[in-house]
């Protein structure tokens, strides 16, 4: 069995200037484009790192809407006087159930003040009753939903069309490279590989500010149903609560 030789000096160094070389020739290809493609690529940069700071953004605030949510809930069904749980509620306010709460609440507590004041002055008032509170409680919803889902649609838009924008860089960067073999005294494919290779990066780089995006939107849209739902289900059982104990 012949004996395994360790890397030597030259040979890590022979490495690092392939890895060097090759970094080199990507540089190089980049700088050679044509303006179009130039453009194309500095869009599909500017798509990958903003879709990459809305993603950070996204997971920052969904991740304590819905840690929150689950500390407003354990509260919730822990105490049972409203007014504690209200007070507790304004130091919750990245959770989306809190916040349904907080409108539910403040609903439910102007109809019962409305109520004794009718009763004590002996007038027959109709004031709503539970679908006030009801109506409360989905328009809040509607905007935590709102604000949760804001800057989605530019995940989706660089997820949809970063792909095809770095299409058009290479097909653009492909019919230059074809259009210059008339200047040319050859017409063989050396004589175009570097422009095909070139017009490729932008087909590359668009897939790199697509993926991470539409990975990032469907997660988020999963998480953010998820939500919508706790916030669904606790509306109703606050409501349960509300007709039952406040305004029978």
């Amino acid at each position: 069995m012949g004996a395994v030789h360790a890397p030597t000096i030259a040979g890590l160094f022979a490495l690092g200037a392939a890895g060097e070389a090759g970094r080199d020739d990507l540089l190089t290809m980049v700088t050679g484009a044509g303006p179009v493609v130039q453009a194309v690529l500095y869009l599909l940069v500017f798509f990958s790192i903003a879709s990459w700071g809305v993603i950070l953004y996204k997971a920052r605030q969904i991740r304590a809407a819905r840690r929150v949510s689950e500390r407003f809930i354990e509260l919730f069904q822990e105490t049972k006087n409203l007014t504690t749980i209200h007070a507790a509620s304004q130091e919750m306010r990245p959770s989306p159930v809190a916040q349904v709460f907080r409108a539910g609440y403040q609903e439910l507590v102007r109809l019962t003040r409305a109520k004794r004041q009718a009763e004590d002055a002996q007038l027959s008032t109709e004031l709503g009753g539970i679908a006030n509170v009801e109506r409360a409680m989905r328009r809040a919803a509607t905007q935590q939903l709102t604000e949760l889902e804001r800057a989605l649609t530019f995940l989706a838009t660089t997820a949809s069309a970063s792909p095809f924008i770095g299409l058009f860089g290479t097909v653009w960067g492909i019919m230059h490279a074809f259009l210059g073999l008339s200047a040319t005294q050859s017409s063989t494919i050396q004589a175009v590989a570097p422009g095909i290779a070139e017009a490729l990066i932008a087909t590359a780089t668009g897939l790199f500010a697509a993926i991470p995006a539409v990975v990032a939107y469907n997660s988020f849209s999963r998480q953010i149903r998820v939500l919508s739902a706790a916030m669904d289900n606790f509306a109703f059982e606050f409501l349960n609560i509300a007709e039952r104990h406040f305004l029978k």
